[in-house]
C-alpha cells in the first residue's frame, strides 16, 4: 500500500448519504440530506466532489437502490472514472449523536448513548444550578435552530443580561453570548461551569458549545467564529493517540485536542483563550500559501486579524462567492 507523507481527515457534518440501517429506531427512517439537497436544486453543481466520486453512492453499485432508499442524485451524474474511493457505512455505536460517530471514526465504539434534552429542554435542577453558579437567569431552554433563537430571544439576553441556554438533537447544551454586551470571557466563564455541572451521569452531555454572535436587533444577528467546544474526553484510546505513539504529528484546526483543554492552558498559564486559539490560527497561517476566507468573516474579530496577517504577509486570499 503505497504511504502518504500528510493525510488530511475533513468531516461533512449533517451530510449524508442516505439513512443508516438503524435509522428508523433513531426517527430517521428515510434520511437523505445528499438526494433531498439535489431534489431541491433545478441546477446543483458540485463538480470537485462528483470527481472524486462522491455522486457515485447515489445508487450503491451492485446493490439495489431499495435496500437503503438511495437513488440516482438528481442532475448529478456519477464519475466514470472517480479520483477517489467511495463507500457508505453503518454506524456500530450506540446513538447518532455528532460525537459518537467522531469518535467511532477515531476508534472507539461507545455502547451507551449520550443522554440529549430534545423533547423537553433541561431539567429544572440543572437550570437552577447553573443560574446559581453563573449568576444569570436563563432564558430559552429548549430544543432550537442557532439562528432561530437569536431571532427569538438575542434583544432580550443583549437587554437584560439574561442568558439563552439551549439544545438539539444532539447531546448538547449550547450557551449563546453577544461579543459586545455578554462578553466573549464571561461566555467562556459561563461554559466551563455548564460542562462541570453536566459531568454528573443524569445530565452527562457530550458536549458544551459556547455560540458567541454579534448584532443589536432581530435579523442581524451573526454567529462568530469565537466558537468553542467543551467535549468529554474520549473514552479509549483513539487513532489519533495511535498516531503521536508512532511518532506522526496531529494538527486539530478546530484546538478541541487536549492542549487546548481547560486544564492545560491553566497550566500553562494561558488567560486570554481567545488570543491563544488566534495564536494557534496564525501558526497554521505560516504553513499555507493561501487562506480562504467565507461569507461573514468580517463579523468576527478573529478573523479580521487573521486577514489583515494574511494580507500583510502575502498569502493568496480567496474569498467565498
Amino acid at each position: 500500500m503505497k504511504k502518504f507523507k500528510r493525510i488530511f481527515v475533513i468531516v461533512m457534518d449533517s451530510f449524508g448519504a442516505g439513512h443508516a440501517k438503524d435509522g428508523a429506531a433513531y426517527g430517521d427512517d428515510g434520511a437523505d440530506t445528499m438526494g433531498h439537497i439535489a431534489e431541491k436544486h433545478d441546477n446543483w453543481k458540485i463538480p470537485n466532489l462528483t470527481r472524486l466520486g462522491l455522486a457515485n453512492l447515489h445508487p450503491l453499485k451492485g446493490v439495489a437502490s431499495d435496500v437503503y432508499k438511495r437513488q440516482p442524485l438528481k442532475g448529478v451524474t456519477p464519475a466514470e472514472h472517480p479520483l477517489g474511493y467511495q463507500l457508505v457505512l453503518n454506524e456500530k455505536s450506540c446513538g447518532k449523536d455528532t460525537m459518537t460517530g467522531h469518535w467511532e471514526m477515531m476508534g472507539i465504539y461507545t455502547t451507551k448513548p449520550f443522554v440529549t434534552f430534545t423533547d423537553h429542554g433541561f431539567p429544572p435542577e440543572l437550570i437552577h444550578e447553573l443560574e446559581e453558579r453563573t449568576g444569570h437567569k436563563i432564558i430559552g431552554n429548549k430544543s432550537a435552530s442557532g439562528t432561530e433563537i437569536l431571532d427569538e430571544l438575542a434583544e432580550e439576553e443583549i437587554a437584560t443580561g439574561h442568558m439563552i441556554v439551549y439544545t438539539s438533537a444532539d447531546s448538547v447544551l449550547q450557551i449563546c453570548g453577544n461579543e459586545e454586551t455578554f462578553g466573549l470571557d464571561e461566555l467562556y466563564r459561563c461554559c466551563e461551569i455548564a460542562r462541570e455541572l453536566t459531568l454528573k451521569d443524569e445530565w452527562r452531555v457530550g458536549r458544551v458549545i459556547a455560540r458567541p454572535y454579534v448584532g443589536k436587533k432581530k435579523g442581524e444577528f451573526k454567529r462568530t467564529s469565537n466558537r468553542h467546544d467543551y467535549a468529554l474526553k474520549p473514552t479509549g484510546k483513539t487513532a489519533l493517540d495511535a498516531l503521536k505513539e508512532k511518532g506522526y504529528e496531529i494538527v486539530n484546526t478546530l484546538f478541541t485536542d487536549e492542549w487546548y483543554s481547560k486544564e492545560k492552558m491553566e497550566e500553562r498559564g494561558v488567560v486570554q483563550i481567545p488570543l491563544c486559539f488566534l495564536a494557534k490560527s496564525l501558526e497554521n497561517m505560516s504553513l499555507c500559501h493561501a487562506a480562504y476566507f467565507c461569507k461573514g468573516w468580517e463579523n468576527a474579530r478573529g478573523c479580521r486579524l487573521e486577514h489583515d496577517a494574511a494580507v500583510a504577509y502575502g498569502l493568496d486570499v480567496i474569498y467565498e462567492e
